[in-house]
C-alpha cells in the first residue's frame, strides 16, 4: 500500500534529503488567485457578500451570520454528557500547559544606569478559524481559544462554516465548545470569505482582528496568505501528516494504527514510516493493509496511503532516520525506538514529538494538553506550532541615565558617522554637551 523510498547505502546531502522526502502536491499560489476576488468582495460589501457565498459554497440561506448568544448556550443541552466531559478535561489540560508556557518579562542592567526590559503584551483582538469540512473539530476550538486566553487576549471571535443540516448554524458541538470556553462571538462563516471578514471587518457585524489563527483547507490557507500583513497569521496550514521513527522494538500494530489515524483525515494526508528495520516495515505494511480494510473512511484513507505524500523510508541506521526526520520536518513525529527519549532529544525539526509507544498523535489531537495546530509541509524546519507567543508581542524598553549615555556616547557617534547618518550622532552629541 505504501510506496518505498530506499535510502540505505546512500549518503545524501541536506538538500538532496529535502528533495527525496514525500510531499503532498498542494498549489496554494493557484488558490490565491481564486480567493483574491472573494476577499475583495467581502471587503467591499460585507455581510451581503458573506450571505451570497454561504448560499453558493455552503448551500444555506443565512438569516443571521453572527450566532445569537442564547443559541450558543443552548447547544450544550444537545450534547452527549461524555463528549462535554471530554471537552472540559481537554480545556483543563490545555489551559494548564499553555498558562505555564507564557514567557516571563525580562529586565537587566547592562551597565550602571543602563537598563533594558522586555515585556510580552497580548494583541487586542484575535479571529480564530475552525474548519467544518470532512469532520467536526471542537478540539480546534479548544486549542485556539485556550492559547489566546492564556496569553491574555480579551476579544476573541470564532468563525466556522454554517452547516446545511444544522439549519445554517455551525455544528452544535462547535457551539458547545465555545460555550464552555465563554466565547459568545461566533460567526457562521467559512472559507476565504470568513478570513476576509476577520481581517477587514464587516460594518455593523464584525470588527477587524489583529491576528487570525486556525487550520483550514487550501483556500483558507490561500486567504490567510493574501491578508498576511493586514493582520498577523499563525501559518498556512496544509494537509495533516505523521512521521514515525521506528526500530525493531516497535509494535507494528501500534505503528500501523497511528499511520492510519492520520490518513483518515484527508486524501492528501501524509503517513510516513522511517525505519532501518526492513522486517518491521513489512510487518507494519501487513497490519496497515488489514486495518485499512476495516476503517470507516476507507476511500479517503486508501487515497492518502497510496498517494505520493505517504511512504516507507528505509534507512541504514537510527542516525540516518533522524536525519531524514529532520529533513521531513513532520507536523507530528512519533518515536518508537529503544532509548526513545534520547532519540527525541536529537530531533531539530518537528511540530510536536510523541515519545514512546503510549504517546500516540491522537492523544495530542485532543487531550495531552499540548496544542494540535502545528506546522505542516516541512515548515517545522523553521516554524513553531500554535502557542501563547502566537498571540503576544515582545516590546522592548530602554532607559539610560545621563552617566550611562555619556559612557558610550562617543561610540554611538562613531558608528553613526560610519553609516553616514551624522544627525544620529548629533542627537547624542547634544546630550553630551548639555
Amino acid at each position: 500500500m505504501l510506496s518505498r523510498i530506499d535510502l540505505r547505502d546512500r549518503d545524501l546531502t541536506a538538500r538532496e534529503l529535502l528533495e527525496v522526502v514525500p510531499r503532498a502536491d498542494l498549489d496554494v499560489s493557484h488558490a490565491v488567485e481564486v480567493v483574491t476576488p472573494i476577499i475583495a468582495d467581502v471587503r467591499e460589501r460585507g455581510a451581503d457578500a458573506l450571505r451570497e457565498y454561504a448560499a453558493r459554497f455552503d448551500g444555506v440561506e443565512l438569516d443571521q451570520i453572527r450566532v445569537p448568544a442564547d443559541r450558543i448556550e443552548a447547544a450544550l443541552e444537545s450534547q452527549d454528557p461524555a463528549v462535554l466531559d471530554a471537552i472540559r478535561e481537554a480545556i483543563t489540560r490545555v489551559r494548564a500547559f499553555h498558562e505555564a508556557t507564557v514567557p516571563p518579562p525580562v529586565e537587566i542592567e547592562v551597565a550602571p544606569g543602563a537598563r533594558l526590559a522586555q515585556r510580552w503584551v497580548p494583541v487586542g483582538r484575535v479571529g480564530l478559524y475552525v474548519p467544518g469540512g470532512l469532520a467536526v473539530y471542537p478540539s480546534s476550538v479548544v486549542m485556539n481559544v485556550v492559547a489566546a486566553q492564556a496569553a491574555g487576549v480579551e476579544s476573541i471571535a470564532v468563525a466556522t462554516p454554517p452547516q446545511r443540516e444544522c439549519g445554517g448554524e455551525p455544528h452544535p458541538t462547535i457551539l458547545a465548545a465555545c460555550a464552555l470556553l465563554g466565547v459568545d462571538e461566533v460567526y457562521a462563516a467559512g472559507g476565504a470569505q470568513a478570513i476576509a471578514m476577520l481581517a477587514y471587518g464587516a460594518e455593523d457585524l464584525c470588527d477587524p482582528v489583529d491576528i487570525i489563527t486556525g487550520p483550514g483547507n487550501v483556500y483558507v490557507a490561500a486567504a490567510k496568505r493574501a491578508v498576511n500583513g493586514v493582520v498577523g497569521i499563525d501559518a498556512e496550514a496544509g494537509p495533516t501528516e505523521i512521521a514515525i521513527i521506528a526500530d525493531d522494538t516497535a509494535d507494528p500494530e501500534f505503528v500501523a494504527a497511528d499511520l492510519l489515524s492520520q490518513a483518515e483525515h484527508d486524501p492528501l494526508a501524509g503517513s510516513v514510516l522511517i525505519t532501518h528495520d526492513e522486517h518491521l516495515a513489512e510487518r507494519v505494511e501487513e497490519a496497515l493493509g488489514r486495518r485499512a480494510d476495516d476503517t470507516k473512511h476507507l476511500a479517503r484513507t486508501k487515497e492518502a496511503l497510496t498517494g505520493v505524500q505517504s511512504a516507507v523510508i528505509l534507512t541504514s541506521s537510527i542516525d540516518q532516520s533522524i536525519q531524514v526526520a529532520d529533513a521531513y520536518g513532520a507536523e507530528h513525529l512519533e518515536i518508537h525506538t529503544r532509548d526513545a527519549d534520547e532519540v527525541a532529544s536529537r530531533i531539530r525539526s518537528a511540530g510536536a514529538v510523541f515519545i514512546g509507544p503510549y504517546s500516540p498523535v491522537p492523544l495530542g489531537d485532543y487531550m495531552a494538553g499540548s496544542n494540535h495546530v502545528l506546522p505542516t509541509g516541512g515548515t517545522a524546519r523553521f516554524a513553531s506550532g500554535l502557542n501563547t507567543t502566537s498571540f503576544l508581542k515582545a516590546i522592548q524598553y530602554i532607559r539610560y541615565d545621563q552617566a550611562a549615555l555619556a559612557e558610550i556616547g562617543h561610540k554611538v557617534i562613531a558608528l553613526a558617522n560610519a553609516e553616514d547618518l551624522p544627525a544620529h550622532g548629533q542627537a547624542v552629541q547634544a546630550r553630551l554637551e548639555g
